[in-house]
Formats: structure tokens, C-alpha cells, sequence
């Protein structure tokens, strides 16, 4: 699932994105129970939305780290779409970035794997991704009217 096929009031969202911001915490009461929140703000490759965090999820996330939403649901609130994991979903951190680590993807990631002694039999196929490694002289011409049938 892409953050950009989101709609509010959407429910079983799984969804695996990066934080790229994160919000003061507050701190409230309900119903005489104290819990925390905190806004945030997480990116894939088609967009950005903002994310609800409760309580021990806030500990848990940073900037930087790529989180995994299990059943979460989309809500809005003035007119801005928000993301939560919810009372019925998940939140896992599945990939930590320390305070100034630089985050690695593709080609960049599998040559650090190679340069830290993984084979590439360890870290699987790669997928060429540049039109030199495809063995194209230069960039495929794109059809205008595909690009419109697409948007529709």
C-alpha cells in the first residue's frame, strides 16, 4: 500500500514508510488514565502523511527509522489526512538509523553490504535502475498519451 492511495476513513492500512519528523509530546488525561501523543510526519516514494503516536510508540520511533503500520487507520482532522496505528493495529520499527546515520536504498545499500563483506549471493539480485546499467544511450521516450490515460 502507497501513501498516496490513502483516503480518510480508511481502515487496514499496512503501510512501510520513514519518519522524517516528529512533534513535541503532549501529555493528557481521559477517563482518569494519563497517556501521551505526539504528531509526526512519515514519507514513501509516493507521498507524506502525518502520523499519530501513542504513548510507548513514542519512545520507540525516531526520526529516520522506517516503521511497518499493521491495520492502522486513516482519520482527518481540519482537512489534513493523519495516520494511526489505532486501537486494533500495529506499529514495528523495522529499520533504526542512529542520530546522523545517513540512510542507505538500493544501489547504495547493496554496495555498502559488499564493502562490509556480504556476497551478493547474501544480499540477493539487484534490479539496473540507471539507463547506463540497462544499456539504453539515452533516457526511453514517454508516450504523452499513456502519461494521461495513467492519471485518469
Amino acid at each position: 500500500m502507497a501513501i498516496k492511495d490513502l483516503y480518510p476513513k480508511q481502515g487496514k492500512v499496512d503501510l512501510i514508510a520513514e519518519v522524517i519528523e516528529k512533534g513535541e509530546v503532549r501529555e493528557f488525561e481521559k477517563f482518569g488514565q494519563k497517556g501521551r501523543v505526539c504528531n509526526a510526519k512519515i514519507k514513501d516514494q509516493t507521498g507524506e502523511i502525518k502520523l499519530t503516536l501513542w504513548n510507548e510508540d513514542i519512545d520507540r520511533v525516531n526520526v529516520g527509522d522506517t516503521i511497518h503500520i499493521k491495520n492502522g487507520y486513516v482519520s482527518e482532522f481540519q482537512g489534513e489526512m493523519q495516520l494511526s496505528a489505532g486501537k486494533y493495529g500495529s506499529m514495528e520499527v523495522i529499520g533504526k538509523t542512529d542520530e546522523g546515520e545517513q540512510i542507505l536504498t538500493g544501489d547504495e545499500r547493496l554496495e555498502s553490504d559488499l564493502l562490509n563483506g556480504k556476497t551478493e549471493e547474501d544480499v540477493g539480485p539487484t534490479i539496473p535502475t540507471k539507463k547506463e546499467e540497462l544499456g539504453l544511450e539515452e533516457e526511453p521516450e514517454v508516450n504523452e498519451e499513456d502519461v494521461k490515460l495513467e492519471e485518469e
